[in-house]
């Protein structure tokens, strides 16, 4: 691909302590909260007060890292909303994935998602605003993003403000690093269109009960509500948590005992990733981010298989319903995601 001319200058250079490394982008712009993500993030931590950051769609970030011919966790970029634009400093392959509408571009050329590109030091990614379906875009170079590993992983934490680039997300001037041997790598691959994971505006996402639902604390009333209603996202949604309309529930009992006042208060206790917290009337999704641990219910519980959904919901706009599952249909969603991430059913271009 040709350098793109006409580009503000931006630091270029080794390292301060002289170490060479290859470059794997400079930023020109940063969007909203682009961060640096791995997968699974930091497991086992929430007992210290981490939840495991990473990807909120989990999906279409392993899918990017297999395009390029990564370990499916490599670390790459999370780009929320889109409005992103970088310089590439090395020869090898990227791969862009999930929310449609962002009009993805390298040197001005369209951009095709959800496959491999070959590129060159000097061209330049660009994406606009991504209009959705979805939301959030992942981007995989070949070799994974360089950054050092905070409690075993790279995944940025911003609740805690560790891990990826300083903690934080990404600015313009910064410049990641990508590890050597993804340089020189030209396989291209392809998700086939068949395979590729539907993005809506109405989302039907699957969840199991409780671990506070009813009997005990909603009513059976109050749980067909809760899997019936259509809930709008708020506009105050992120990687600690969706939220969602308020709705004021019956509850099973009058408050929340020696909890608090509220019926949705309870003694503290920790959290799942992907439960369905309520705040008073609010439920919130608990994101990758979220708090590990407090003292509101949790009436249900997004099932890992679909936990990449949350990720693509658009605040302010998309809505979902909630579909009970049991263990057995939880455990067939899963073998499903495991087969859509089998490198095997990728097309070579």
């Amino acid at each position: 691909m040709a350098t793109t001319s006409a580009l503000p200058d931006l630091p270029t250079g080794d390292e301060p302590d002289g170490t060479e490394r290859p470059e794997a982008l400079t930023v020109i712009e940063p969007g909203v909260q682009t961060t640096v993500q791995d997968y699974p993030g930091r497991r086992g931590l929430q007992a210290k007060g981490f939840f495991p950051a990473g990807p909120v769609d989990h999906l279409a970030f392993r899918v990017a890292n297999l395009l390029v011919g990564n370990a499916p966790g490599a670390a790459g970029l999370e780009i929320p909303m889109g409005r992103f634009k970088a310089r590439l400093g090395f020869a090898g392959v990227i791969a862009l994935t999930g929310a449609d509408g962002a009009k993805p571009t390298l040197n001005g050329e369209p951009l095709p998602l959800w496959e491999a590109v070959r590129v060159a030091p000097g061209d330049v990614l660009a994406c606009g605003i991504a209009k959705g379906p979805g939301f959030r875009l992942y981007l995989a170079v070949s070799g994974g993003i360089d950054v050092p590993e905070v409690l075993g992983s790279r995944a940025t934490y911003t609740m805690g403000g560790l891990g990826g680039l300083d903690g934080r997300a990404l600015a313009r001037g910064d410049r990641l690093h990508l590890a050597p041997e993804g340089v020189g790598r030209t396989r291209r691959l392809r998700l086939p269109q068949s395979l590729r994971p539907g993005y809506v505006n109405d989302w039907e996402i699957e969840v199991m009960r409780g671990p506070h639902a009813d009997p005990d604390f909603l009513t059976p009333d109050d749980w067909r509500d809760f899997c019936s209603l259509s809930w709008k996202v708020d506009l105050n949604s992120n990687r600690v948590g969706t939220r969602l309309n308020s709705h004021r529930f019956t509850w099973a009992r009058k408050n929340g005992g020696a909890g608090g006042g509220h019926p949705s208060n309870q003694l503290d206790g920790s959290y799942p990733l992907g439960g369905i917290n309520t705040n008073g009337d609010v439920p919130v999704i608990l994101g990758p981010d979220g708090p590990t641990s407090g003292g509101f219910t949790t009436i249900a519980t997004v099932v890992h298989a679909a936990l990449w959904k949350v990720g693509q919901l658009r605040p302010g706009r998309d809505t979902i319903r909630f579909r009970e599952v049991d263990f057995d249909e939880a455990t067939a969603l899963s073998k499903h995601i495991h087969y859509l991430l089998d490198p095997t059913h990728l097309e070579e271009l």
